[in-house]
């Protein structure tokens, strides 16, 4: 059995934080799994490009464990569907992503989320990145991340 602790999750939002992506991960699952296990630490300022998990179809489930994040839904064009405020002090506190939805992650604060998703991985295959969003590391990235937190900060 592994257990993991509050000690254990606030010293992964630290390595979150001192990282250049602002997140990090700690994998309970062994590479070659079907169901692929983690711990998603993920702090202000981290982009995570919108993407989609499809061909192969897979179901992404985000439970947050520690800090507030907001979790958002895509149409193809790049509008934003809906929005979802993961927060462990509030009611939401799973949300579970279909296959084909895209969707991304912004963390309002420092914050740990319980990742479930189907494995195994397969970097190319993996997920297919939304083709309106610029890509992480790229000079837009930063640009749209700001432009994304000003919706969540603004949304009704």
């Amino acid at each position: 059995m592994r257990v993991i602790t509050l000690p254990d999750i606030d010293d992964l939002i630290l390595q979150a934080k001192k990282s250049e992506r602002k997140r990090t991960i700690l994998r309970l699952h062994q590479h070659e799994e079907p169901v692929q296990r983690m711990i998603n630490a993920i702090t202000p300022g981290s982009y995570v490009t919108p993407h989609k998990h499809e061909n192969p179809d897979k179901v992404e489930l985000f439970s947050i464990l520690k800090g507030r994040v907001a979790v958002l839904h895509f149409n193809e064009r790049g509008g934003i569907e809906a929005m979802h405020l993961l927060d462990d002090k509030g009611l939401k506190r799973v949300v579970e992503i279909p296959p084909r939805i895209y969707h991304t992650i912004i963390a309002l604060e420092p914050s740990a989320l319980f990742e479930i998703i189907q494995g195994p991985y397969e970097a190319r295959t993996h997920k297919q990145f939304a083709p309106w969003a610029p890509l992480e590391d790229t000079p837009r990235a930063r640009d749209y991340l700001m432009y994304l937190e000003a919706i969540v900060h603004n949304w009704k």
